[in-house]
């Protein structure tokens, strides 16, 4: 727009003085022709630069001449710009004058020069100022789509601190200073009253403005609902011990049996809430320890009560939380026992561990959004808080937990963890863990059989096989 302006501007101010400057030399040579033409017939001596069919008159403008018509040209005789007016004389010639067009020519020249240096230094000027101002706005607007996008990936304290929504962008809103639950819902709620602006306010503020009280807002209420969570499992804990020590002096029998399940699944569903609320409330912290993963999944898996095969293709040891690692695997085989079919195997491969089975797959929902609590499909029993929590202790832990279809059929879901750092340097050097093998059945736990079946060197794969014990796992997707 700026180049297009000016533009526009210099074809104006050009035509405008180019019509004016001619002009008034068309109408200068013309009064000459007057003069000329008054003394041609009167028979006086004619002054310089005037004659009948003088040389270097323009062909148009000498026919226009002997067709009995006056007109005027801006000629160039040897590239000397003149201004030429001619009329008709006797006998069919014309009567021309004319005068030096130089200056004027000239005149227009430098005009053009002033346009083009003008133009062209107004438009770097207002290139330099306009990437200047837009480079704020856009700055302004990207760190807008940022934290926009931190709020979509879960993180709640992110803020834009516009200073021109944020009375003090210093201590308004600023993460560092949260510490708990109590401080973030008291920040959230000074955040309606700390928008006041120091500085003239834009659109982009007001955009900064409105996506810090939506955060702020959205904060509020998932801590409202975190502590709503937190309390009613705490409430209902004491009621159900009550009750579980109740149901425990029931006379035999099968009403007795229903009770006691009803009240364990209850429980279950209690300790899953409160572990829900930790995770959500952030306030999980790790005991870290270096374990080897094989034996691990092996004690996971005979602690499920479940027929499901151990595979260890290479062992390795992990830097991890063993309680939570536990509680992870143990969701994911309990998941696949209930929602799945048999075949279950559960494979190590170095920091990758995939639990497997052979049923319909996990639904489309959790493929694209993830586990959702409180969601089963297909009339499945369950909660749909054991991979919600799966899914947030692995987080605690740092791994990555992908939920996927296998193509042949069957849910697969794939935990990536870190290694410890002697672990890392073993596989650089060449030295890590070969294929562990072996076989191990029955029902007691068999720690020995475990490292013995890694270090075979002859089987092709370890098989851990647990009795079923009635501890089917209460969590589904």
């Amino acid at each position: 727009m700026c180049c297009g302006l000016a533009a526009l501007l210099g074809v104006l101010v050009h035509v405008s003085v180019t019509n004016q400057t001619v002009g008034e030399a068309r109408d200068r040579a013309l009064d000459r022709l007057t003069e000329v033409t008054a003394a041609y017939e009167e028979g006086d001596r004619l002054p310089p630069g005037a004659g009948v069919d003088l040389p270097g008159l323009p062909a148009p403008l000498r026919e226009l001449a002997t067709d009995g018509r006056r007109g005027t040209m801006v000629g160039d005789q040897d590239t000397h710009p003149t201004m030429w007016a001619a009329g008709p004389a006797d006998r069919g010639r014309a009567l021309a004058v004319q005068f030096d067009y130089a200056q004027g020519a000239h005149a227009i020249d430098a005009l053009d020069r002033a346009i083009v240096w003008s133009s062209a230094l107004a438009i770097g000027a207002t290139l330099l100022v306009g990437a200047f101002a837009v480079t704020r706005v856009t700055r302004r607007l990207h760190a807008t789509a940022r934290v926009a996008r931190r709020i979509s990936a879960g993180d709640l304290d992110a803020r834009v601190n516009d200073p021109r929504t944020v009375h003090d962008p210093r201590t308004v809103n600023d993460p560092r200073t949260v510490h708990d639950s109590r401080t973030a819902d008291a920040r959230a709620l000074a955040d309606h009253r700390a928008q006041r602006p120091t500085r003239p306010q834009d659109e982009v503020a007001a955009v900064a403005g409105a996506l810090d009280t939506m955060a702020a807002s959205l904060q509020s209420k998932l801590l409202s609902e975190q502590r709503f969570t937190a309390d009613v499992a705490h409430e209902l804990r004491t009621p159900l011990t009550g009750l579980h020590a109740a149901a425990e002096l029931l006379p035999p029998g099968r009403p007795t049996e229903l009770v006691r399940d009803r009240v364990a699944t209850l429980r279950t569903l209690t300790e899953d809430l409160l572990e829900i609320s930790r995770l959500d409330a952030g306030r999980e912290r790790l005991e870290l320890d270096s374990e080897p993963l094989a034996p691990l999944a092996g004690r996971v898996v005979w602690a499920s009560g479940t027929e499901t095969e151990v595979r260890v293709v290479r062992d390795t040891r992990v830097e991890t939380d063993r309680r939570r690692l536990e509680r992870v695997l143990g969701n994911l085989v309990a998941n696949a026992h209930k929602h799945g079919r048999e075949p279950v195997a559960l494979t190590v491969d170095g920091p990758v561990v995939t639990v497997r089975d052979h049923g319909d797959g996990y639904p489309d929902y959790l493929l694209e959004h993830g586990p959702q609590r409180f969601r089963t499909e297909g009339g499945s029993k369950g909660h749909g808080l054991g991979l919600t929590i799966a899914l947030g202790q692995a987080e605690v832990l740092g791994a990555r937990l992908v939920f996927t279809n296998a193509p042949d059929g069957g849910a697969l879901a794939t935990l990536t963890l870190p290694q410890d750092e002697q672990s890392e340097q073993d596989e650089r050097d060449g030295h890590g863990q070969g294929h562990g093998h072996g076989h191990m059945h029955g029902h007691g736990r068999d720690e020995h059989g475990a490292r013995n079946a890694r270090n075979d060197p002859d089987a092709e794969e370890g098989r851990v096989r647990g009795r079923r014990n009635g501890r089917d796992g209460e969590n589904g997707p």
